[in-house]
């Protein structure tokens, strides 16, 4: 019984790592006012990429650059329509996703059959002999300790660094940090363009570390719940932290159920729709709530914003 719960804790965590890091990336994002509904495409660029590099290259620590780099790419062209432009930042979104997902598919047609060794944990060594805990949180790969890192900076920066301090104040007033001498629009490009490295680092996850293959189709809506996850959250970093764990537990729930052999009388198309369904029930449970999002979220988020 006990490996079970450790199996189950130690996939937990390995499928809620990608969500982690790109929704923290969207909160910083959606910090600074800017609402990027792209992370499903940028991750999926960004998985292709960095599969390609890391298969190419042989380094698996190139991959997940050039999946950050791609990700910043497809950030930096939002931000472009949207922050120079003027675009309406849903649609250019949207957008954004339907055409990350159609460019990963045309530049990983070469890439289906190959595969990569897998990338080897890191196990600490006296934590990692802790009954049930240990061997779930102590023998990771290197993402998942780096993820928990970022989860430390961007609370650190949003809550008690200065420049923090003005990308909310950025996001709550743009007006207001215009006019004492704060560059709102570069601000956010600087957001943006963080939160989409992010997606990417997601996406290089997926394909370079949990698989390690490309499969078209591989981040399989992850985008999105990471974007659910932020407003979940309602944008606070250690909530993101738990929401990923969360939503990665009933992903690793029903696999667990599909791959135990046991005979349970429900349609595994049901059992593989369970995050979909935890996603939109925990939503419309946050939305009732209206106070407390309105509380928490940034007041310009997804307006636009052109300074004088």
């Amino acid at each position: 019984m006990d490996n079970i719960v450790t199996s189950m804790l130690f996939a937990t965590i390995i499928a809620g790592t990608p969500l982690i890091i790109t929704a923290l990336g969207e909160l910083i994002t959606e910090k600074s006012g800017v609402l990027n509904l792209g992370a499903e495409g940028i991750m999926s660029v960004g998985a292709i990429a960095a599969f390609a590099v890391a298969h190419d290259s042989g380094s698996t620590w190139a991959g997940v650059a050039a999946g950050m780099i791609a990700g910043a790419a497809m950030s930096f062209v939002f931000g472009i329509l949207t922050l120079t432009l003027m675009a309406n930042q849903v649609a250019s979104g949207l957008a954004l996703s339907i055409f990350g997902v159609g460019l990963s598919a045309f530049i990983g047609k070469s890439y289906e059959s190959a595969t990569m060794l897998a990338v080897p944990s890191i196990r600490i060594p006296l934590l990692a002999d802790i009954p049930l805990l240990g061997p779930a949180l102590f023998d990771q790969q290197s993402l998942v300790y780096l993820s928990w890192l970022l989860f430390a900076g961007v609370a650190w920066f949003l809550y008690r660094s200065r420049a923090g301090l003005v990308l909310r104040a950025v996001g709550e007033s743009p007006t207001s940090a215009h006019s004492i001498g704060y560059t709102v629009i570069r601000i956010r490009y600087l957001a943006t363009m963080f939160g989409g490295a992010m997606a990417g680092v997601g996406g290089a996850f997926l394909s370079v570390f949990y698989t390690p293959l490309w499969v078209e189709g591989m981040v399989a809506g992850r985008g999105w719940i990471a974007l659910a996850l932020v407003v979940f959250a309602t944008w606070r970093a250690l909530r993101v932290l738990v929401g990923a764990y969360l939503f990665g537990g009933v992903m690793i729930t029903q696999l667990f159920l599909q791959g135990s052999g046991a005979q349970i009388d429900i349609p595994s198309q049901f059992l593989s729709s369970l995050p979909y369904w935890a996603t939109i029930i925990v939503l419309v449970v946050i939305s009732r709530n209206v106070q407390t999002i309105r509380l928490n979220s940034p007041v310009s988020l997804g307006q636009p914003y052109r300074p004088d």
